[in-house]
């Protein structure tokens, strides 16, 4: 499935039976990002989590990856996030958030490559309650 394609999935299931997700982040970061203690991997968290925030959603954890075992061409990832919105419109409201270009800049200068996946955020440990 192309980014497009996930990205209007997202849109319907918003439109027609909307609910809350988790999207679990894989990011892997560029060097100037500074994994785990560089001012701009710092910058870029705070600006992640203020923009979430401002959706109604939040981050629920967040862990350095110990290596990749499996999976992608490019290299290992260096961390996963799993990141809960209280609707899959919220999740796309993201980009209009306040904070939301501070984050996205901070993105780009930060992470290298990344992988998001959409899980439903009614099992055990996908929502905050």
């Amino acid at each position: 499935m192309s980014t497009r394609e996930a990205f209007e999935r997202v849109r319907g299931v918003a439109a027609d039976d909307d609910r809350p997700v988790l999207m679990l982040n894989l990011n892997q970061y560029t060097d100037e990002a500074g994994f785990p203690e560089g001012s701009a991997y710092r910058d870029y968290m705070a600006a992640l989590h203020a923009a979430v925030g401002n959706t109604g959603g939040r981050v629920l954890w967040q862990a350095a990856s110990e290596g990749q075992v499996i999976g992608c061409e490019h290299d290992a990832y260096d961390e996963v996030l799993a990141v809960w919105y209280p609707s899959h419109r919220a999740f796309l409201d993201l980009r209009h958030a306040g904070g939301a270009d501070a984050m996205f800049a901070g993105r780009e200068e930060c992470v290298a490559n990344a992988s998001i996946v959409a899980l439903p955020a009614d099992g055990p440990g996908l929502s905050p309650e």
